[in-house]
């Protein structure tokens, strides 16, 4: 392999080369456009892609021999240090990869780990983030350090007989058990918190969807809040709640939660458990989609899967067509649809514009009107008389 020595000595560290196969699952092009948009929420300068079609992974270093090499030479041009698979390569697969092309290579679990632990500012987004981290860095330990392994030592030099890394294992398992004690108390107060609300009948809503979808503008809209927004993926981590006011009813809670997104990590859905608990637990679910998204009906689905994997999927959903403002047609304006029953069940708006938003309104102010009169069919009024025949209502 060529020699990179001085290119990497003038290369920018957060210049990348993006590397995407095509195994012929379907939906290539757009699985290669959000790696660039990953790429560029995680502020990373895109140098070269490489694109490829393959049958199956090659089990040593996911891309066949001539590929890895094409990879080599790209590498060798451009002075990139960094390589980003939009794929999840196993522990072997990286190492490998890392040896052969002297680089660091991660792959799409990586990157959205790292934009993660960018975005993320308060303290419980922080544990989560870093629980996750932990969890992906576990399998991936490698032997750093073998220059202070002491099992061989001669007389006077013998250590404990523990490796470095043992030690670091050791260290990371004591880490993981002690986020994972803050993390169960974070749910711990989330779920008294939770069942305040319950006793007082307070209604709560969340606002779910793909990443990049607009669930955060349309959340600042309802509530005005502040919630940052921003045209990139992962803007919000931080899951954000608000009292909710519509006239005539009692207030709600609405809640802004975490995008979702293709191949959404399995470390991150178990580490942001505690936050994903408030969708799990709502009345009711806005299910916010990019109306102008050529995937949006794959979106959907793919929301759907984490919901399912989460216990949500149950959960009665308004589905939200967001950003009609950028859809030049006759299907571009806001509106609403209703099901068989006469429930509302879609509804057409722009969060940007406002257009579309009393719609939200009427169908949460039905919402509450049901949710009441089903909670008078399940607790009926008991009428009991005392010894004195006056009449008292339970």
């Amino acid at each position: 392999m060529p020699d990179r020595s001085a290119s990497s000595a003038i290369s920018d560290t957060n210049a990348a080369v993006l590397v995407s196969l095509n195994f012929g699952t379907g939906s290539y092009s757009e699985n290669l456009e959000e790696l660039r948009q990953l790429a560029v929420s995680d502020k990373l300068k895109i140098l070269a892609v490489i694109k490829g079609k393959c049958s199956r992974p090659n089990p040593t270093t996911y891309a066949g021999k001539g590929k890895v090499n094409e990879i080599a030479q790209i590498l060798e041009q451009t002075g990139a240090l960094l390589v980003i698979f939009n794929h999840n390569l196993s522990p072997a697969q990286q190492r490998n990869l890392e040896q052969y092309l002297k680089c660091h290579v991660i792959d799409r679990t990586g990157l959205i780990l790292d934009i993660f632990a960018q975005r993320a500012k308060s303290h419980d987004g922080k544990l989560q983030v870093e629980l996750a981290q932990l969890e992906y860095l576990a399998t991936r330990l490698v032997r750093g350090w073998t220059h202070l392994e002491r099992q061989k030592g001669g007389i006077g030099l013998r250590g404990p007989g523990e490796t470095q890394l043992e030690t670091d294992r050791r260290l990371l398992g004591k880490r993981v058990k002690l986020l994972k004690e803050k993390l169960t108390n974070l749910q711990c107060r989330r779920n008294v918190q939770r069942r305040t609300r319950q006793r007082a009948q307070v209604m709560s809503v969340s606002i779910i969807g793909y990443t990049n979808a607009g669930k955060s503008t349309l959340f600042n809209c309802l509530t005005r809040a502040r919630a940052f927004t921003a045209n990139q993926l992962f803007a919000t981590l931080d899951a954000t709640t608000r009292k909710f006011f519509i006239q005539g009813h009692d207030p709600l809670v609405i809640s802004d939660t975490v995008g979702f997104i293709r191949e959404l990590p399995h470390t991150l859905v178990a580490a942001f458990r505690a936050t994903l608990e408030e969708t799990v637990q709502s009345d009711i679910l806005l299910h916010v989609v990019d109306a102008g998204s050529p995937n949006r009906e794959e979106q959907i689905k793919e929301v759907n899967m984490v919901l399912k994997e989460i216990g949500a999927d149950a959960i009665p959903q308004i589905l939200i067509l967001n950003k009609i403002d950028l859809i030049d047609s006759s299907s571009g304006t806001s509106g609403l649809q209703r099901n068989e029953y006469g429930r509302i069940v879609k509804i057409r708006l722009s969060a940007k514009t406002g257009e579309g938003l009393e719609f939200i309104r009427l169908a949460l102010a039905e919402t509450i009107e049901q949710r009441a009169s089903q909670w008078c069919k399940i607790s009926p009024t008991i009428v009991k008389t005392d010894d004195k025949g006056t009449i008292a209502n339970y």
